[in-house]
């Protein structure tokens, strides 16, 4: 008999009144309960779980099995018990104080099937205050792994899990932990499974604070229980992956998150137990950090690590206060700037018995950069910019800001001076105007005909960045996310006239990041998506010989003097006829062009819509259309769609011949 395509796995201690929506999720879920198993493991609760399991399972007997042992202490046991009786394809850990999304296992599922995948992380939504991870739920990934995405940042169990990746690595939880259990079971699955599957587009599992605080990662504190799994998570890292890019990212993770919540634990214990708890720390991490890590790791975490390493007990409870009171406040640390570096002005920043290296207070790239367009527009062959620009932390003295054009493919760049204006006030916003920006304003005026060292920009996508500058710090960043309401960031394709001719330039701003860019050449806009012509055409209403064009011209510029916008008809033969708007097109680009068919000489005229080269191909005339009709020398003469005209526009003059005309007459 074919089992069920998932196990949801419970363990459940006191998880009153939680138990109850918790199963309920699962029983709701669209996946189906034929799709379905669920395990729970009471583990010795004593609050009414045991009673309340025993109606749950009298409601889904068929679905729900319940499985009861004395209290563990803790989760790995009843997970353990749950994952021997699972019989599905997947398994998925479920907490008993959290629940479901209702599509969550069906859209699991079906990414870890058509990815071939073994497991699938869905996006983690925090509930009555809890948080949840959230730098690896940035966007859906059907397929990747631990080296190349931050998938690793989070090691909870409440993932699906295909069955047979646990059963083949014989994976189960430590029951010897009281933390840290899930680490030493989640990380060997992500580094033996084929391939992982983050699922960001759909909330699926509600990570739930409880009210009691009772949940078990809230509950367990000291350093000890952390003391005792960390070294096993580096021993799992040692064994599994060898030294290189792909070890250091991993280490990244345990040597920021782990390190810092085990010394705020440390902080609080008695001072007999911390040089003991220090030094087992310090003799956990040595394998993991060496020199070359620290361009992964920020400041603070060099800090730390530095502290710990050298067994500095009293600065690291130092700067355990400081991180406290920073996290409390709404003031980012001030910076020293010294050439060209900007140094974070932590504790002990160039204290001469302490002699601790710069390095560690290095925050030059981790400078927030603030920036805002307040103009960008082309006016003929020259593109307008202003707004501001500066670097978090950095006041503007000895701006050097410059706009950088760099094509997108052949990387070519040319760095272009702004103007420096004053920017009163800017900062105040932030860090209880803290610090002041007072030179951040920048204005620049590009001719695209001299912007390459004098010549003009060639033909390509020209992205457009500030390289911000102050105090001989200096940052690029793409500009145009952020922008003024009255700055429009849709796409505005200009003809303009230069020496070379006429050039298509337009500027937009890129999807989805809203940063701008010249595109120079109709590399992705062109000029003849901006010319079109609106519904049949047909005969003037006042004038039956005429034909009329409708359309919309939606250039944003178009030089004056240079060639106009007509419908010009050939005739095959050498003989052209051009007809242009009676007036310049209006606002929004509506134009009418009629064309007097009486004038035009004998023969089948086909035709198009120009402006200069470009050109956008006449719709075909109606077949039921009527001829027009009229006398050109007192003989008769005819328009009408020419017969056998491909779907094109042709349009055939000719004599109307008399003699037919009369037969027609007398056989009617």
């Amino acid at each position: 008999m074919t089992g069920p395509a998932v196990s949801v796995i419970v363990a459940a201690y006191n998880a009153m009144p939680y138990l109850t929506r918790c199963i309920t999720s699962v029983t709701e879920q669209t996946i189906g309960r034929d799709q379905l198993e669920i395990l729970v493991v009471d583990d010795g609760s004593t609050d009414g779980t045991a009673e309340e399991l025993d109606r749950l399972a009298g409601l889904y007997p068929r679905l729900l099995r319940v499985f009861r042992q004395e209290n563990s202490g803790g989760p790995s046991a009843p997970r353990n018990l749950g994952l021997d009786h699972a019989r599905g394809r997947f398994v998925f850990f479920l907490d008993a104080d959290d629940h479901l999304g209702p599509e969550a296992l069906e859209r699991m599922v079906a990414m870890a099937e058509e990815n071939g995948t073994d497991v699938v992380l869905g996006k983690m939504v925090g509930e009555g205050g809890r948080g949840a991870p959230t730098s690896m739920f940035r966007r859906d990934q059907p397929k990747t792994d631990v080296f190349s995405s931050r998938v690793y940042w989070t090691l909870n169990p409440m993932k699906l899990f295909r069955r047979e990746l646990l059963e083949r690595h014989r994976l189960r939880f430590p029951t010897d932990l009281s933390i840290g259990e899930d680490q030493l079971f989640v990380g060997p699955a992500y580094l033996h499974a084929a391939g992982i599957s983050v699922l960001a587009s759909y909330d699926c599992l509600y990570w739930v604070r409880r009210e009691d605080a009772g949940n078990i990662t809230l509950r367990t504190g000291g350093t000890e229980p952390r003391l005792r799994f960390l070294p096993r998570v580096v021993d799992m890292i040692l064994e599994n992956v060898p030294p290189g890019p792909g070890r250091d990212h991993l280490a990244h993770r345990h040597l920021t998150v782990e390190v810092q919540q085990l010394l705020g634990h440390l902080a609080r214990e008695p001072r007999t137990e911390q040089d003991k708890a220090l030094a087992r720390l310090a003799e956990s991490i040595e394998p993991l950090w060496h020199e070359g890590l620290n361009d992964q790791l920020s400041a603070m975490a060099r800090l730390r690590l530095h502290l710990v390493r050298h067994r500095m007990l009293d600065e690291l409870l130092d700067l355990v206060r400081f991180e406290r009171e920073l996290a409390r406040g709404k003031v980012a640390t001030p910076v020293l700037v010294d050439a060209g570096r900007a140094l974070a002005r932590y504790p002990f920043l160039r204290d001469p018995a302490r002699a601790i290296p710069d390095d560690c207070y290095d925050v030059t790239a981790q400078l927030g950069v603030r920036h805002r367009v307040t103009r960008a527009d082309l006016r003929g062959t020259v593109l307008h910019l202003a707004g501001h620009g500066y670097l978090h932390r950095v006041e503007t003295r000895d701006v050097t800001t410059e706009l950088v054009l760099r094509e997108r493919d052949s990387k070519v760049e040319f760095r272009l001076p702004v103007t420096h204006t004053a920017t009163p006030g800017a900062g105040a916003g932030e860090d209880e105007g803290s610090y002041t920006y007072d030179r951040a304003g920048f204005e620049a005026a590009v001719d695209i005909t001299t912007a390459a060292d004098g010549s003009a920009l060639g033909d390509g996508l020209w992205d457009i960045s500030l390289a911000i500058g102050a105090q001989g710090i200096t940052r690029e960043v793409r500009v145009g996310s952020k922008r003024a309401d009255d700055v429009s960031g849709k796409a505005a394709t200009h003809v303009v006239d230069t020496a070379e001719g006429l050039r298509a330039v337009t500027l937009y701003t890129t999807h989805p990041h809203g940063n701008f860019t010249l595109d120079i050449g109709e590399r992705k806009h062109t000029v003849a998506s901006r010319l079109r012509l609106d519904g049949a055409v047909r005969w003037a209403p006042d004038a039956p010989t005429e034909l009329e064009f409708t359309g919309r011209c939606t250039l944003a510029g178009h030089p004056e003097g240079a060639p106009a916008l007509t419908v010009t008809l050939t005739d095959g033969q050498g003989g052209s006829v051009s007809h242009r708007p009676a007036r310049r097109p209006e606002a929004g680009g509506a134009f009418v062009i009629r064309v007097p068919v009486s004038e035009l000489p004998l023969g089948v005229w086909r035709g198009e819509l120009r402006l200069g080269s470009w050109s956008v191909p006449l719709p075909a005339l109606p077949k039921n259309m009527p001829p027009a009709k009229w006398r050109h020398r007192a003989l008769p003469r005819y328009a009408k769609p020419a017969p056998g005209s491909g779907g094109g526009f042709a349009l055939q003059v000719a004599k109307t011949d008399l003699v037919r005309a009369v037969a027609r007459r007398v056989k009617g």
